[in-house]
């Protein structure tokens, strides 16, 4: 979220992180073995596809602060491997990846991510399993940055996430759903809070007619923090109602909402402290398709946990746009504005204040060769901190080239 600060890289364990080294010895480990392990399946097919991207990065200010900076600038390298698999019934789906990143100039550090997501769903005549989850090694300035509008410091975060789901259907048009859900995150900071987050949800599906679905979805969740000196707990169960609208075979609409009863509890200083409150959320979301071009607009109010170590309240619209300019250039357009609240206590102390956050990002990409394609990026941002007498604003801008060679096909 907002403090500057170099971030030594722990030396041992999941809990604070791998070594760069470490990291991409697994990850490349695993693409190496990944062939060797299709046979042992039983799909029907497996197909695998890699890529390499090699990126080149400037930023007018990375941390996005007030206070005088210099321009950074950076290079990325991304092998990634995508894997899947299809049965009448199966269907196994992943991307492993990793980002070889080096900044320098007003930020001088090197850090590596590492994506190992798995997706998996197995119907039946009447029910659908399914589980999505794995790992996320990455960086707090690029992905809570845009998901929540906060700035952490620069700090590797590594994520472990579960959440498995079930989908019985009752009648032709009436389905029960359920799931649970878990996840464990860690930072390489001892600034920033580690916490988990458990829970499950459970409801019923049922479809109105060919163009109307309503959800009813009961849930709980559960946050504590797991290594702060003052801990943090809280839960916030709640009910949420859906329903999505076709409008047409290109056109869909959703609106949802309902309330969260947060209670949470805060120990300081052999004090502990607690709050009840009753959040309202909602959301909507509208996504047309043109021949040529797609276009999605949505706004959602969320709880969700940060590595402060609270529960923070976000308001975030977004609109997104892409255009095919001919087969081999398409172009795209995605803005992005989130306004953040506290809505617990901070774990280390002290109040969240609120803040702004804005992000407009146009992307030109040329697919130039068979199995080449070139990316033009820039990205402007800006925050807004109450405490803060002045905002903060940067421009930076890509140019990334990657490789995707032909994709290969196992049948077992």
């Amino acid at each position: 979220m907002t403090v500057s600060a170099r971030v030594p890289l722990a030396s041992t364990g999941w809990g604070r992180g791998w070594r760069s080294k470490r990291v991409a010895t697994v990850v490349l480990s695993l693409m190496t073995i990944a062939p060797t392990v299709v046979p042992m399946s039983h799909a029907a097919e497996w197909s695998l596809s890699p890529s390499l991207g090699v990126k080149g990065v400037y930023d007018s200010n990375l941390l996005l602060t007030p206070l005088p900076h210099d321009d950074t600038y950076g290079y990325w390298v991304t092998p990634a491997m995508e894997l899947s698999s299809n049965t009448e019934r199966l269907e196994m789906n992943s991307r492993i990846a990793a980002d070889f990143v080096g900044y320098y100039g007003g930020e001088d550090r090197q850090f590596t991510n590492v994506f190992v997501p798995l997706s998996i769903r197995y119907r039946t005549e009447k029910d659908l399993l399914g589980f999505s989850g794995g790992f996320t090694r990455d960086n707090t300035l690029l992905s809570e940055l845009q998901a929540t509008g906060v700035v952490l410091q620069f700090a590797q975060r590594n994520q472990w996430t579960f959440h498995p789901t079930w989908t019985r259907r009752l009648t032709e048009k009436l389905s029960f759903q359920s799931g649970v859900q878990f996840s464990d995150t860690t930072y390489e900071s001892g600034r920033l809070v580690d916490y988990r987050l458990f829970g499950g949800l459970g409801g019923f599906l049922y479809e109105l007619s060919e163009r109307d679905r309503v959800h009813v979805i009961g849930s709980y969740l559960g946050f504590r923090t797991t290594d702060s000196p003052s801990a943090v707990r809280a839960n916030f169960p709640g009910i949420d109602i859906s329903v999505t609208h076709t409008f047409s075979e290109s056109l869909t609409g959703t609106v949802h909402g309902g309330p969260r009863f947060l209670h949470s509890s805060s120990e300081f200083f052999g004090a502990t402290f607690t709050t009840h409150d009753t959040v309202w959320l909602v959301g909507t979301s509208v996504n047309k398709n043109f021949e040529r071009a797609s276009v999605h607009v949505s706004f959602e109010r969320e709880l969700v946990p940060s590595g402060f170590g609270l529960i923070i309240q976000t308001n975030r619209a977004q609109a997104a746009g892409s255009y095919d300019i001919s087969e081999t250039l398409a172009c795209s357009l995605n803005v992005v504005g989130v306004m953040t609240s506290g809505k617990t206590e901070v774990a280390v102390g002290g109040v969240f204040p609120d803040r702004n956050y804005v992000s407009v990002a146009p992307k030109l990409s040329w697919k130039f060769l068979e199995w080449w394609r070139a990316e033009v990026s820039y990205m402007y941002r800006w925050r807004d901190i109450e405490t803060q007498a002045d905002s903060a604003s940067s421009h930076a801008t890509t140019f990334m080239v990657t490789y995707y060679p032909p994709k290969w096909t196992f049948f077992h």
